[in-house]
């Protein structure tokens, strides 16, 4: 029998034979960067990608630690992109991120989730209007605020008045108590109230069938932020974007569970039927994602929107538009299936 002490040096020996010479601790993750990112309204449907991205995680995959805040009435989304207190924001419309531009602010569009703005006319139904032509001269609902924005669109494009205005105070009884009324709405929202509750089909006219060239639910980031940390942006758009392909895909309960714990007022069926408007209309994955990607944006679009706004005097014609978008992290055809090649004949 070997002596202790010969034995106690040959199991040493063997231990350190065991253990590769090049063995070190786990390099550790890095810490994930915090970011925070702003919605335009109360958590809905219309705000489906971003939740699901944070549900499924998609967000932590490429490195980013984000904090969704919703907004609402007393929330001024451009503001507060505009003073860096956000990271990013949700721009409604194509009006948000030129009036920051036109107000000197750094901060710009990097993507456009909406292919389609969703605003709508909405009519009982009546034979006497087929198409959007048919309202000209007729009494109109909408806001203070659309009378400076789309409204000024359909007065170049078909011939609409001011003395057609009436105004729109987000009540619908005036239109359910007149057949002949005739108001605006969003395509996801009012036309469903209508329905279900005034148990009225509504005819629903969405303006970017007939030519209302406005992109929509915009993802803004500041402008500093897009010179100096572009691989942040750039993170950020693409699991955006990966979160609006799978929340639109099979299975968008994950981003609805947050949803509905962020607002409370929000239900099942709301959320279905806003889900089904963009699928069928191709809000999100139609017009140019259809070919270069969810939250693609071109600069024909862009000219078409504001030289329209320019010749109708809402910006002046010195303001510099490329400085209100930048399209470097979006047409990359993220999310869009590629066409399957034709079998080979037989010979």
């Amino acid at each position: 029998m070997l002596p202790f002490t010969r034995r106690a040096a040959l199991i040493v020996l063997a231990s350190l034979a065991a253990t590769p010479a090049y063995a070190t601790k786990p390099a550790p993750k890095p810490a994930l960067v915090k970011v925070t990112f702003v919605t335009d309204w109360k958590a809905q449907a219309e705000h489906g990608g971003f939740y699901q991205a944070k549900a499924l995680g998609l967000y932590e995959k490429v490195g980013l630690d984000v904090t969704i805040k919703q907004g609402g009435p007393a929330v001024n989304t451009p503001q507060l992109i505009a003073a860096g207190a956000v990271d990013f924001a949700m721009g409604s419309n194509h009006f948000q991120p030129l009036n920051l531009v036109a107000a000197g602010a750094d901060a710009m569009a990097v993507a456009a989730i909406f292919q389609k703005d969703p605003q709508v006319l909405i009519t009982h139904p009546r034979d006497d209007v087929k198409t959007l032509a048919d309202m000209k001269g007729k009494p109109v609902m909408i806001s203070d605020a659309t009378i400076s924005t789309w409204w000024i669109w359909a007065r170049a494009r078909y011939g609409f008045d001011d003395k057609q205005i009436r105004k729109y105070t987000f009540n619908l009884a005036p239109f359910l108590s007149d057949p002949k009324a005739i108001q605006q709405g969003y395509v996801t929202s009012e036309p469903f109230t209508i329905e279900t509750q005034g148990k009225i089909k509504p005819k629903v006219f969405l303006l970017a069938d007939y030519g209302y060239p406005g992109y929509a639910n915009f993802i803004m980031a500041r402008g500093k932020d897009v010179r100096e940390r572009p691989k942040i942006v750039q993170a950020f758009v693409d699991a955006s974007i990966d979160g609006w392909n799978a929340y639109l895909g099979s299975n968008p309960k994950p981003g609805n569970d947050l949803i509905k714990a962020a607002n409370p007022e929000m239900t099942d069926d709301i959320i279905t039927q806003a889900i089904g408007q963009m699928k069928t209309r191709g809000m999100v994955q139609g017009g140019d994602a259809a070919k270069l990607g969810v939250g693609a944006m071109t600069d024909a679009r862009w000219k078409t929107f504001v030289d329209l706004m320019m010749a109708n005097k809402v910006y002046d014609a010195k303001l510099d538009a490329t400085k209100a978008y930048t399209h470097a992290f979006v047409n990359k055809a993220r999310g869009v299936a590629k066409p399957k090649p034709a079998p080979a004949k037989k010979p």
